[in-house]
């Protein structure tokens, strides 16, 4: 099993940051900081840049550090469905790497999985279990 990049490591670390409590009050913080020192500095053009600035940078680079992690996250959560998939008796093997296939296809997919779910709700209304699968 390969070991994570420091890119990795760090975006996960800087993510999990950035999402507590703590951080989120920090930032607060420092926006009522700024907020504050706005009459000290007659509300000034570089007063308001400050903030500008600050804010856009560090939402630069957050939005690659979140992406990172949300890319990472979302492949781990597909790999483990992919899994379920291919360890469950009955199951399709051809829904595996839906991800990979075209819009077209996939609408085709959930047009005749919305088509099922409808079924099974008006057998459920008629009092059948929703159980099972299909093909038994």
């Amino acid at each position: 099993m390969q070991t994570a990049t420091w890119y990795g490591r760090f975006s996960k670390s800087a993510s999990h940051f950035c999402g507590r409590p703590r951080t989120f009050a920090l930032a607060v913080a420092v926006i009522v900081v700024w907020i504050v020192t706005g009459p000290l500095f007659a509300f000034s053009d570089t007063w308001q840049l400050v903030i500008n600035t600050g804010t856009t940078i560090i939402t630069f680079l957050m939005v690659f550090l979140i992406q990172n992690t949300q890319n990472r996250d979302t492949e781990a959560i597909q790999i483990k469905l992919d899994e379920l998939i291919r360890a469950t008796t009955g199951a399709h093997n051809a829904l595996l790497d839906l991800e990979e296939l075209e819009e077209e296809t996939l609408d085709a997919f959930r047009r005749k999985y919305q088509l099922l779910a409808s079924t099974a709700r008006n057998e459920l209304d008629q009092g059948s279990k929703d159980t099972g699968t299909p093909e038994a």
